[in-house]
């Protein structure tokens, strides 16, 4: 018999994401993202990654874009720094998170093949990661915000596919606006 509370307590943890802030986002200087917020970014790039990969599984690729942070919820978002003098157990936070769910394995699985890389899917998944943080670089810098522009290389440079390649091409040569003033404002390409 399913345990409903094991399932609702996994949601509230899983709740606890929009809750906990991107550390590495202080170090750029601007930037306010939830964990929660850049997961959603992570699984929507996921979905049109596989629409541009024939063969992908696209289910399994948005899911581990949904569970990659998952562990945060108990780890919390450590940024480049600390994780030079901290180390987050993720495998035991994972094993906690999913104790007692009759689907804990599928979870678990799935985090692992993430941070293996090994897969199609997880290096899609892993560019789907960076990608969501180049679109806010991008952001930035066509707002003004010149400080992004010496973070851009270095994020598109953890790229592993062509799809991610071409999308982080695209996404230098297209302002981030320009999809509303193209069609709200009669602006032509």
């Amino acid at each position: 018999m399913i345990e409903i509370k094991t399932i609702v307590n996994l949601l509230f943890e899983a709740r606890m994401l929009k809750e906990i802030r991107r550390s590495g986002y202080r170090f750029l200087g601007m930037g306010n993202e939830t964990v929660a917020e850049h997961s959603f970014l992570v699984c929507f790039i996921g979905y049109v990654l596989a629409q541009m990969v024939p063969g992908v599984d696209a289910l399994k690729l948005i899911t581990m874009g949904l569970l990659h942070d998952l562990a945060e919820a108990r780890t919390g978002d450590l940024d480049m720094v600390q994780k030079q003098y901290v180390c987050a157990d993720e495998k035991k936070a994972i094993h906690h998170v999913t104790e007692g769910l009759f689907f804990g394995s599928s979870v678990k699985a799935l985090v692992e093949e993430f941070n293996a890389g090994e897969t199609a899917e997880s290096k899609l998944a892993h560019d789907a990661d960076q990608l969501a943080f180049v679109l806010d670089l991008k952001s930035m810098l066509d707002r003004g915000f010149t400080p992004a522009s010496r973070w851009l290389d270095a994020v598109e440079n953890r790229l592993k596919t062509d799809a991610g390649k071409r999308i982080a091409e695209g996404i230098r040569d297209v302002g981030w606006d320009h999809w509303w003033q193209k069609n709200f404002l009669d602006i032509s390409e």
